[in-house]
């Protein structure tokens, strides 16, 4: 008895020791946000921690009392916060209500004088909270809960656009890039039976010369019997579509170096002659490259490969190789990445490229190109920085230093002949002081260029004199929609990073959803402009009221409360804050509501799938001082990530940018970071939005809560009900109900999925495929492989 006692003294001692120290540092913290205008709340819930130390240090049931006060009044200031959303009340209620548990249980209380009724007011403010959390649980105010109408539910109108239904033959499944699929052997009712089938596994792994930012985000393409990939160090790959087995394999010999911005290889792309058609109708066997693939590498080639045998085309380029960083100025290896699929027509390959954000003014162009589809000679060009953008250079001559650039996949109408670029900022991204009326004119938008010629047909702007990296991020997507009132309408949809969906008619760029201009933050830094206004389309997942206090969030009090300083020490007065010496907010943050997977458009029920996120950063300008040369010095090399301090070589700023994380590295702003949401194009309302994604993999407490995470990658929907999507930050691939957004399965990958799925049909069966090769700098376990699913075989 006598060591139970002491071991209760000791607890309490313990027990006083935490409060008085939680105390002490919500009142300092809590003084500190007071002061630059934050909320009260954490001075008040000190000097409760404090006095309820020297209560039970005392041994007096007043501490019970307090605290059973203190509980119930702090569970509801956290509803007037937030509502009922469980895991913004999580960082409010979880030391808060532990605490209180604690200190009811007999090893405390039993020290106390006269303690049972006030153990019974705590115990009554514990249930309550107790209530308050579950309620929370099953009826979250963030997700929206609604289904498809009737009319939706059905097929309105098979669009084939002439592709097979049992192919994947481009990146987007078709060059309009609406990732659908007509197959429907998977539905909604038979999709949890699904299994892996095959696992086929590159070889291609991280090396000691790559960058941080090192991705596998490829979307396989199938044609006929055989599915071709290209790997991180864009190796292309073919492989036997029904088994997973390795028919031949290419390698470009890619040198990579750890100041490269990327290694990325998001897809590869098809092209098949007319010879081909002629041939197989005669019965005879197609000359060599009259199927090719066309591959796309990170040190500035593009290469076209015989579809069957992997050969190259000896008449296209120099055997095969077309050399992209002709006539491009400060041509080294690494600063023009073509990193996505390009454009392929009846005669023209569109390529575009990435080049270095925010590295220096000395980079090579944007320009877009069009390139003889059968030889590789160049056609024509658009250099988006140029005074007339369609001139070819002349023997020495460049295209224009920092152009804008398209770095996401394109889509392309053939019957209007017109392929849809989207469009980035000149570099360095974060201040604009120096560029020139034609820098800005066609920078930040989709551009809409003649496939065959390379003339204007037009181009919308999404941000004016964009300083947020606000580049268009993801392929466009082309459908044709009744609108609600009965009437026909070619559109394209336009995702961006602002979390805007622009929607325009594709034959003129003309806005079919409005999208009006709309006052901004003003007050630039020194040197630089803003543009007055910026678009707001009225179809969109932008926050409806800006950031506030009492969004952010921690895994406890304590970190909760340093976000709420940091938060309350940045200048942020909404989207389009501008850079700052002082550091701004960021959100939607330069990561972006959406990102280089794009939008899954169903174009037979005109419904749309897509996963928005919402994740702020932070860019703090770095003015140059004496021993910090404006200019790039020689033999500087970029820091290989897109995140940290950023040189800006050129302007008089340099930038640091990283995501708004706690000290101990959860998001500052309250979860959910990412969902899935479906919207009927009709009427361009959100039918039901739902969180997607757990911490289970990036978490030191591997948590299989589900949150709502970032992701990379799309969803890719089907004629079966079904949309699959992986994505997120943990390692699943998911499928979901297209009508009323219902998880129906998943599976465990082996590591990061940020890639977007497809689905095919081979000899009968459907095959749902996913890239699982992680992602370096989103921090996913990295790996090589390529996994296939299936329904098992009908005995």
């Amino acid at each position: 008895m006598k060591n139970g006692t002491s071991l209760s003294r000791v607890l309490l001692i313990l027990t006083v020791l935490f409060a008085a120290l939680s105390g002490v540092y919500l009142v300092a913290g809590g003084i500190w946000l007071v002061k630059l205008g934050g909320s009260l709340y954490y001075i008040v819930a000190g000097l409760v921690m404090l006095i309820t130390a020297w209560l039970l240090y005392r041994r007096r049931a007043a501490a019970l009392w307090l605290y059973a006060v203190f509980l119930l009044a702090t569970t509801v200031w956290s509803l007037w916060e937030v509502g009922p959303d469980f895991w913004a009340l999580t960082p409010r209620l979880d030391v808060t209500f532990f605490f209180g548990l604690w200190i009811v249980l007999p090893v405390i209380y039993r020290l106390l004088a006269n303690g049972k009724a006030a153990r019974g007011a705590l115990t009554t403010s514990l249930a309550i909270t107790v209530v308050v959390l579950a309620y929370a649980v099953f009826n979250d105010p963030q997700e929206i809960n609604g289904t498809l109408n009737a009319q939706q539910n059905t097929v309105i109108e098979r669009n084939t656009q002439g592709i097979a239904d049992a192919d994947w033959p481009a990146y987007g499944r078709t060059q309009h890039g609406t990732r659908y699929s007509p197959l429907s052997q998977i539905t909604d009712k038979n999709v949890g039976e699904l299994q892996e089938v095959w696992r086929f596994q590159t070889g291609d792994l991280k090396t000691a010369n790559d960058p941080g930012e090192i991705t596998d985000e490829v979307t396989p393409i199938k044609i006929r019997d055989s599915l071709y990939l290209c790997t991180p160090h864009q190796q292309l790959i073919a492989l036997d579509a029904a088994s997973g087995k390795e028919k031949w394999r290419f390698d470009p010999q890619l040198k990579t170096r750890p100041d490269f911005q990327h290694v990325t290889c998001r897809g590869v792309s098809y092209h098949e002659t007319p010879v081909l058609a002629q041939a197989e109708s005669s019965g005879q066997k197609p000359a060599i490259c009259t199927r090719r693939i066309i591959l796309p590498v990170n040190d500035g080639h593009l290469y076209a490969l015989d579809a069957d045998t992997g050969a190259r085309c000896a008449d296209f380029g120099d055997n095969g190789d077309v050399n992209l960083q002709a006539n491009l100025p400060y041509n080294k290896v690494g600063a023009y990445e073509p990193t996505s699929p390009p454009v392929i027509t009846d005669s023209v390959i569109v390529v575009a490229g990435a080049v270095t954000d925010n590295y220096s003014t000395r980079e090579p162009s944007g320009v877009i190109r069009g390139f003889d589809v059968n030889n590789g000679k160049l056609l024509w060009a658009f250099d988006t920085g140029a005074k007339d953008p369609n001139k070819l250079p002349g023997e020495g001559e460049h295209f224009t230093p920092n152009s804008p650039n398209s770095w996401a996949p394109a889509a392309y109408d053939a019957l209007l002949d017109t392929v849809y670029l989207p469009i980035g900022v000149s570099t360095p991204d974060i201040w604009g002081g120096n560029r020139t009326p034609e820098m800005e004119r066609y920078a930040t938008g989709v551009l809409a260029l003649n496939a065959s010629t390379g003339k204007l047909v037009w181009f919308y702007q999404t941000v004016h004199h964009d300083l947020w990296d606000m580049d268009v991020p993801a392929q466009p997507t082309l459908a044709d929609i009744t609108d609600s009132a009965g009437n026909k309408v070619p559109v394209i949809y336009v995702p961006t990073k602002t979390g805007d969906i622009f929607v325009l008619d594709r034959r003129t760029g003309k806005t079919i959803v409005p999208a009006p201009e709309t006052a901004v933050p003003q007050g630039p830094a020194k040197g630089d402009r803003l543009s007055p206004t910026q678009p707001y389309s009225q179809l969109t997942f932008r926050p409806k009221a800006p950031l506030s206090g009492k969004d952010m969030w921690g895994a406890t009090i304590y970190d909760q409360l340093i976000c709420r300083v940091m938060f309350h020490s940045l200048r942020y007065e909404g989207p389009f804050t501008p850079p700052s010496e002082q550091g701004t907010l960021v959100f939607p943050g330069n990561l972006g509501m959406f990102e280089w997977g794009g939008i899954s458009v169903d174009t037979d029920r005109q419904v749309a799938v897509m996963n928005p996120m919402a994740l702020p950063f932070v860019s703090k300008l770095i003015p140059r001082g004496p021993g910090n040369p404006q200019e790039e010095p020689e033999n500087a090399q970029g820091s290989g990530s897109e995140s940290g301090i950023q040189p800006q070589y050129g302007v008089p700023y340099g930038v640091t940018l990283n995501p708004f994380l706690s000290p101990l590295g959860f998001p500052c702003k309250q979860p959910a970071w990412g969902y899935v949401s479906a919207v009927d194009l009709k009427t361009n309302e959100v039918v039901w939005k739902k969180r997607i994604g757990t911490v289970l993999d990036s978490s030191p407490v591997p948590l299989p809560f589900k949150m709502g995470m970032p992701m990379l990658g799309a969803p890719v929907s089907t004629a079966g009900n079904v949309f699959f999507i992986a994505a997120t930050a943990d390692n699943y691939l998911r499928a979901f109900n297209v009508a009323n957004g219902e998880k129906l399965w998943e599976a465990r990958l082996p590591a990061g999925g940020q890639a977007t799925p497809m689905t095919y049909e081979v000899n009968g069966k459907q095959y749902v495929v996913i890239a699982a090769g992680g992602h370096g700098s989103f921090g996913t376990k990295l790996g090589d492989y390529i996994i296939a699913y299936a329904l098992p075989e009908q005995k």
